[in-house]
Formats: C-alpha cells, sequence, structure tokens
C-alpha cells in the first residue's frame, strides 16, 4: 500500500511531513518546527502519531517535539552521533541502520555538512527521501559545522538515489534559490521553466516542496558541480567537484 504523505507549514518558512499508512493507520512525522499546525492536521485527518523522525538539532526542527512525545506517546528516532543536542531519543541510528515503519523498510543516510550528524530518512518503496537542510529545492543549506567536502559527500549519496525520488525538504526557499541559480547556469532552459512555475506557485499561494530528484539534477547547482559545462560557467576547469561545489556555496552564502 503507498504512504500519503502531507506537507505541513509551520513557523514563517518551515515544513514538516506527516507521513500516513492507510493499510495500518500508523503515522509518523518528520521534523517537529511547531506543534499547533501538526496537530490541526492529525486532527482533521483523525490520525495518531505514532513515531516522530528528527533530521537535525536546530530548534526549528524540534522545539515541538516533546509537546507531541507527551501528547501522542509517540516514539523519538535520531541520530546516534548527535543524541547530545537532540530531545531524548527511544531509537538512535546512524547511517546504514535500518528501521520498520508501517510494513516499509526507512533508511539512514549520514548527510552531515550543514550540521554534523545531520541525517536523511529515505523510503525505497515510497520512493522519498526527507533531507530537511541538506539537499533542498534548488539549494543546499549553509555549512554551519560541517565543511564543503562533507556536504559534497552527503550530495553526491543523495544524488544516487532513483531519480523519481521525492525530495521532502525543510524550507520555503526556493524562489531566492532559483534567483541565485540563474546566475550560475543563466542559459539551462530546465532551470529557466522551473524559475517561472516557482514564481507562479508562490504567486498563488502554493508550496514549492517536494520536488524530484530528477528536477534537482537538472537545475539545482549545488547538485551539478561536478558537471564539465558548470564547471566552465564558473571559471573553473580542471577543479574538483569540491573545490567548485565550496566556491558554489559560497556565493550563495553572499548573494
Amino acid at each position: 500500500m503507498p504512504l500519503d504523505i502531507v506537507t505541513v507549514p509551520c513557523l514563517s518558512d518551515n515544513y514538516a511531513f506527516l507521513v500516513h499508512s492507510p493499510q495500518t493507520g500508523e503515522t509518523a512525522l518528520v521534523d517537529a518546527p511547531e506543534a499547533a499546525p501538526i496537530r490541526r492536521v492529525l486532527t482533521d485527518r483523525g490520525w495518531t502519531l505514532s513515531r516522530i523522525l528528527i533530521t537535525h538539532h536546530h530548534s526549528d526542527h524540534v522545539d515541538a517535539v516533546e509537546p507531541l512525545r507527551e501528547e501522542f506517546n509517540a516514539q523519538v528516532v535520531g541520530a546516534t552521533a548527535d543524541a547530545e543536542r537532540l530531545p531524548r531519543l527511544d531509537l538512535a541510528v546512524a547511517e546504514g541502520d535500518e528501521f520498520e515503519f508501517s510494513g516499509h523498510t526507512v533508511r539512514v543516510l549520514d548527510v552531515s555538512g550543514h550540521t554534523v550528524g545531520h541525517i536523511a530518512f529515505h523510503i525505497p518503496d515510497g520512493k522519498v527521501v526527507f533531507t530537511a537542510d541538506s539537499l533542498m529545492a534548488l539549494g543546499c543549506g549553509r555549512l554551519f559545522e560541517g565543511s564543503a567536502e562533507q556536504m559534497w559527500t552527503s550530495l553526491s549519496k543523495l544524488a544516487a538515489l532513483p531519480p523519481e525520488t521525492v525530495v521532502c525538504s525543510g524550507h520555503e526557499y526556493t524562489s531566492a534559490n532559483a534567483r541565485f541559480a540563474l546566475t550560475v547556469e543563466p542559459d539551462n532552459p530546465d532551470l529557466k521553466a522551473r524559475a517561472a512555475a516557482i514564481e507562479d506557485a508562490r504567486a498563488n499561494g502554493r508550496p514549492t516542496v517536494p520536488s524530484t530528484l530528477a528536477e534537482e539534477m537538472a537545475t539545482n547547482p549545488f547538485l551539478r558541480a561536478n558537471l564539465p559545462g558548470v564547471k566552465a560557467l564558473m571559471g573553473m576547469a580542471g577543479s574538483s567537484d569540491a573545490t567548485v561545489f565550496a566556491e558554489i556555496r559560497r556565493r550563495k552564502d553572499s548573494f
């Protein structure tokens, strides 16, 4: 049975995701920025929260964990490597670990870079990955703790997933990301078309998250740092992939 995935806007520009199995009635939450909107969706749909999956320790991803845990008696899952900075974990996981949710296997990926200990949750048969602030729609997270090499390794790991994978990321930053991406590849036809679609979506109050990995591979400059054409546009022909990624990230930070 397919999973139902609901994008829940929280705070000013965060997203949480509810993952529901119609077969078993179980519901998991990926990240918990704010309790009220998450609780509202659960109530409206008649769902009960059974599990909370945490990607990383930043407050805009964990502040609602404790009230939701207390209300629903939900099991909390997060990274072993970051356990000291996370709410109390019922299940601590690391790169390569797998656990079961309602008959579906959930794979854990270490995607350090934005923070050290950031993880992503991949559900292969659901064709979805929850990436939070690692791979984002047309972007990637700032390198607050990790190195450019770490983030490039993390993005490369995500880029190896099947292209039809749905990418559920953590913020509505896509319009600004599109404007920056066009400074890197101004003549990329896929990017120009996506940027126009993003502006239309935002003008009409529609979210731009989730996206697909195929879309990101065709348009996201942070995933395209390995391409000779992008290296040439950056004036960095012959440079390593990670070095080109680092320069793209540097330019975005000051954009």
